[in-house]
């Protein structure tokens, strides 16, 4: 268990916009920051984080919460972890009392997928440093490749021994789970005859390059085999897992993200070696598919730090064309792409290990070129004076600039294409026309067939009934969380009866803050809110209010249970959801609601007991179908349609 003391610390300390930034490209938005959605696909931002209230909200998920809620929503992260996390990232000492047995046994399956493969890399670091096989082998091959002691030690590269079980049997002892270090791929299991198992390593006798989450947890490795063993793959990777997707994952990302972020750009390379080398000599916002073929997820992980990826690609042709898809797949996702290719016989790690950081940086600025001058290079040599083939080139580039999203980028790429290939914007113009519509049908057809294949019989559309008594309920709430210490003058009405028997409401001003007067409004009603998550947080608020002169969200929020932070960080920034909109770029300024808080508490609570007055009435209504003497029921109706009608009448509405 972490005290409450290293609790409290973190959250004092931890900023969320330091915290989210690590993940996600913000960009100030008044006093928020936005950002596109890590939780979804999307092209506008629709993600907010607020400094002030140190709460975020993506409304393209409907997810929200504080800054612990963000790392358990986007890392997967237990309470526990993202505390540590976060104590980590601010140097936090964790002051951690032991486990119980129970309490270890109840670690889920996912947790003690990650705790293995953390241990994994201990040990394989381990060896590398301090066992005579590591030294001798693994320590010398990474010093062959230029690697310094302090990058190995960064990247947190490894060695696995030349033996069958030497990983196995050591984590065994050390208390892990064989179902765990086969889940994670880690040691293999096979049956034998007469129902024996037999386990061993999977990366026995390679270097070990562990594979880091966009937060640097460990999620899988890749490893190298040294031996000319020809029955053997040169690279392992760790299979698929619960925690491991090889598709969403980049290689570097956890050491490159800020650079990524500060630089506006990011490098694309294709193995380990080449990132670490990059990295080494100074170029740091670079990553790497792993040897796969790039996918979407892995552009939008990208996507989310920067809108520009530069490819580095060695001298290879054959490399070279079958990277043509991958610029496609960048360009769909509305990303700008450069390419830069290197000196034959060059790649990205030989060529940063053997030039200074200056003349690599001169060299990546000087040779990357869009795409289009990239493909027709390419292409051009390829097709030579044969017009059929110059014709398929053309061809294939407007089927590439038709990917892109943003239609004036297509017109100034089709205008950059018709002068490299000499060939009228008209046609191009036409040849992207009927990609588009040939697309568009063929969507079309898709979806006519999906809809087909699940076809029901249709029902009349059901307008959903807002619940007035839940809005009014959340509408309280966050009156409180925003305002609830402020001192107001509220008008405060009083029913009296006049000399002729008629009931009057007189205001009195009095002069109290938010939270007192929301308090004792609802106690003299005997109001109690119905909605059990809200009354929580409800009773909470007024508990903090009263104890804390100095009331803060944070720290209120730090208080609550996850699910609770969540709903509140909705409650919060439902209204930042419109400052998205850029209204004032539409000269369309709306009132801001803290220039009326008084009047806001006042027509809330006013509507509330509008509503259970209504809803008394109904009730009341109800009963007289049953019962054939209604006098006193009828008397008690009249009673409450001339409250109802009085406090209407405050509230400015005319009732039929």
């Amino acid at each position: 268990m972490i005290s409450k003391t290293t609790i409290d610390q973190v959250y004092e300390t931890a900023r969320l916009e330091e915290v989210i930034g690590d993940f996600v490209q913000l960009k100030k938005s008044g006093s928020n920051f936005k950002g596109l959605s890590p939780f979804t696909d999307e092209r506008t931002p629709s993600f907010m984080v607020s400094p002030v209230k140190q709460i975020w909200k993506d409304f393209s998920s409907g997810k929200g919460g504080n800054v612990v809620a963000f790392l358990m929503e986007h890392e997967h992260f237990t309470y526990p972890e993202a505390i540590k996390y976060l104590a980590k990232k601010y140097s936090i000492e964790v002051e951690e009392t032991e486990q119980t047995d129970e309490q270890k046994e109840q670690a889920n399956e996912r947790e003690s997928m990650y705790l293995v493969s953390e241990y994994a890399q201990k040990y394989f670091t381990e060896t590398l440093w301090e066992s005579e096989p590591g030294k001798a082998i693994g320590l010398s091959y990474f010093k062959e490749r230029g690697f310094t002691d302090e990058t190995i030690k960064k990247f947190g590269l490894g060695y696995s021994l030349d033996e069958w079980e030497a990983f196995t049997k050591t984590a065994l002892d050390k208390g892990y789970k064989l179902e765990f270090l086969e889940k994670t791929g880690l040691t293999i299991v096979k049956e034998q005859g007469g129902g024996e198992k037999r386990q061993f390593d999977r990366f026995k006798g390679r270097v070990m390059f562990p594979i880091h989450s966009m937060s640097g947890r460990v999620l899988g490795f890749g490893g190298r085999i040294l031996t000319n063993d020809k029955k053997a793959a040169k690279y392992l990777n760790s299979p698929e897992s619960d925690i491991y997707h090889k598709s969403k994952v980049l290689y570097g990302i956890y050491h490159a993200k800020q650079a990524i972020a500060k630089e506006d750009n990011c490098f694309l390379v294709e193995g380990y070696t080449d990132v670490i080398q990059m990295f080494q000599s100074g170029v740091e916002n670079v990553v790497s598919s792993s040897g796969t073929a790039l996918t979407p997820e892995q552009i939008r992980l990208i996507n989310r730090l920067t809108k520009n990826i530069t490819v580095l690609f060695d001298g290879d042709a054959a490399g070279l064309r079958a990277s043509l898809r991958g610029i496609d797949l960048i360009l769909e996702q509305g990303m700008n792409v450069k390419v830069c290719t290197f000196p034959e016989g060059e790649d990205p790690d030989s060529f940063s290990k053997n030039n200074t950081y200056e003349d690599l940086v001169e060299y990546l600025a000087e040779n990357a070129m869009d795409f289009i001058q990239f493909k027709t290079s390419l292409l051009a040599k390829e097709a030579a004076n044969d017009p059929i083939k110059r014709a398929d080139t053309v061809r294939d580039i407007v089927n590439s600039i038709s990917k892109i999203p943003d239609r004036i980028q297509q017109e100034i790429y089709v205008q950059e294409c018709a002068k490299i290939m000499q060939i009228s914007e008209d046609v191009l113009y036409n040849t992207l026309a009927q990609i588009d519509k040939k697309h568009q049908t063929d969507t079309a057809k898709k979806n006519r067939q999906e809809q087909k294949a699940f076809e029901v019989v249709k029902n009349d559309a059901v307008v959903e009934k807002v619940d007035v008594q839940y809005e009014l309920e959340r509408k309280i709430i966050e009156v409180l969380l925003l305002y609830g210490d402020q001192k107001q003058e509220f008008e405060d009405l009083v029913l009296k009866e006049t000399d002729e028997g008629e009931l009057v409401l007189e205001p009195e001003i009095i002069e109290a803050k938010v939270y007192e007067k929301v308090y004792l409004d609802l106690q003299d009603d005997e109001i109690e809110l119905t909605n059990e998550q809200f009354k929580t947080i409800y009773y909470k608020l007024i508990e903090r209010l009263n104890e804390d002169s100095n009331f803060s969200i944070g720290a209120f929020l730090s208080e609550l249970d996850q699910e609770i932070v969540s709903e509140v960080s909705s409650i919060l920034m439902e209204e930042e959801q419109y400052v998205l909109h850029d209204w004032e770029r539409r000269d369309i300024y709306p009132k801001e609601k803290k220039t009326g808080v008084a009047q806001l508490v006042g027509e809330t609570i006013l509507t509330l007991r509008c509503n259970l007055i209504k809803n008394r009435i109904d009730k009341l209504q109800e009963r007289t179908k049953d019962s054939q003497d209604n006098s006193e029921v009828l008397e008690e109706i009249v009673n409450y349609l001339q409250l109802n009608k009085l406090l209407n009448a405050k509230l400015n509405r005319v009732l039929s």
